[in-house]
């Protein structure tokens, strides 16, 4: 980095720190608003463009976007991009991969036993429903079974609902298509680039003009992180549309969190690459893909 694009180093705001206006929050909030729209639109039409008949390494320009979208823009406001997180360890440093991992195992260790078990009550109960609609036609029908449901008429649990959500639909071994590729895939093609770009600026960027006044878990905590989860829950949308995008907001949490507490996205993209990688096996045990 030259001279000029180290004038102004990032302050993250602690408790105790002169409060920042409302006109300078504003402001924050759309740049990174602006560089959001712009950075998944690119995206966009980058995936567009591929499904055309072009070969998926274009697709190798999403990852590109998503780390040098924020490092352009840190340019341009002459700041050191460096200064907000979007860099790895080297690949010799093995105490900051360690720590990385480390931090990564102790989330896991907390959430995989409840997610494992979610996910069963949650695919036993969506296999009971849709065995309990039967087929649907048109939004009429639609209508119908959604009233149904609300009104507790459908009777998706049946007279033994513990039957129902254990013993609906049960996992069998099969092995995702290129697993091989599945680890290394999501670590540096999509949870990596997408931490920097989330975590390791827009969080970093809100940290500037939103206090840390919380503690969770012995870690400062501020509204940067729920914003930028729902930066990072919409865009997966904006790319292409899911009704479940939205629940990926709640393990952003724990991403940012993990930001906040290592003061890297690195172990939070190694989270995020998990979750990922989990949820492709546990699909493909289920028979969803």
């Amino acid at each position: 980095m030259n001279e000029a694009t180290t004038q102004n180093p990032v302050h993250e705001l602690e408790p105790g720190d002169p409060p920042v206006g409302a006109a300078a929050r504003r402001k924050v909030l759309l740049e990174i608003a602006v560089l959001w729209l712009v950075t998944l639109l690119a995206i966009r039409a980058v995936v567009s463009v591929q499904k055309l008949g072009l070969p998926n390494a274009v697709l190798a320009a999403v990852p590109f976007l998503f780390i040098y979208a924020p490092v352009w823009l840190c340019t341009r406001r002459k700041v050191d991009s460096y200064a907000y997180r979007i860099a790895i360890p080297g690949f010799t440093d093995t105490q900051g991969w360690s720590e990385a991992l480390g931090w990564c195992l102790r989330v896991i260790l907390i959430v995989a036993i409840p997610w494992f078990v979610g996910y069963h009550l949650y695919q036993n109960w969506v296999a009971a429903l849709l065995h309990k609609m039967g087929p649907v036609h048109d939004l009429d029908g639609g209508l119908q079974v959604a009233q149904r449901l609300v009104t507790g008429k459908l009777g998706v649990l049946g007279l033994d609902p513990w039957h129902t959500l254990t013993r609906t639909v049960l996992p069998r071994w099969r092995v995702p298509d290129d697993a091989w590729l599945l680890v290394p895939y999501h670590v540096f093609f999509v949870a990596i680039p997408e931490e920097f770009f989330y975590r390791g600026y827009l969080q970093t960027r809100l940290n500037e003009v939103f206090p840390r006044k919380f503690t969770l878990f012995g870690t400062k905590v501020g509204w940067s992180i729920p914003i930028a989860c729902l930066f990072f829950a919409f865009g997966h949308s904006l790319v292409t549309l899911r009704w479940w995008h939205f629940a990926t907001f709640f393990p952003g949490l724990a991403f940012g969190w993990l930001r906040e507490r290592t003061k890297s996205p690195v172990a939070g993209a190694l989270f995020h690459a998990w979750c990922n990688v989990t949820v492709t096996w546990l699909d493909t045990l289920y028979g969803i893909r």
